[in-house]
């Protein structure tokens, strides 16, 4: 049986220098902007202030199955508001 090692992470869209972010539950094992189990919200940075979007019975429900944030997902997870557990 195959286990997935589910991480909430961020995946960079948009063209050169006018980068904006997806968050997106995936597994760690595939590239950065490879395939995703599902989109979770964006970020957009280049706003002032910056925008952040997310699902948050999305975000609870994957952190729920056991899916670690990286350290740049969590800083906006708490930024937008949300309390994980």
């Amino acid at each position: 049986m195959i286990t997935l090692a589910v991480r909430i992470r961020l995946s960079r869209i948009g063209r050169k220098h006018e980068a904006v972010f997806r968050m997106i539950a995936a597994d760690s094992r595939n590239s950065r902007d490879g395939k995703f189990i599902e989109i979770l919200g964006h970020y957009d940075p280049r706003r002032d202030p910056p925008k952040i979007e997310l699902k948050e019975d999305r975000v609870l429900y994957w952190h729920k199955m056991g899916a670690k944030p990286t350290a740049s997902s969590y800083s906006l997870i708490k930024k937008a508001g949300i309390e994980l557990p």
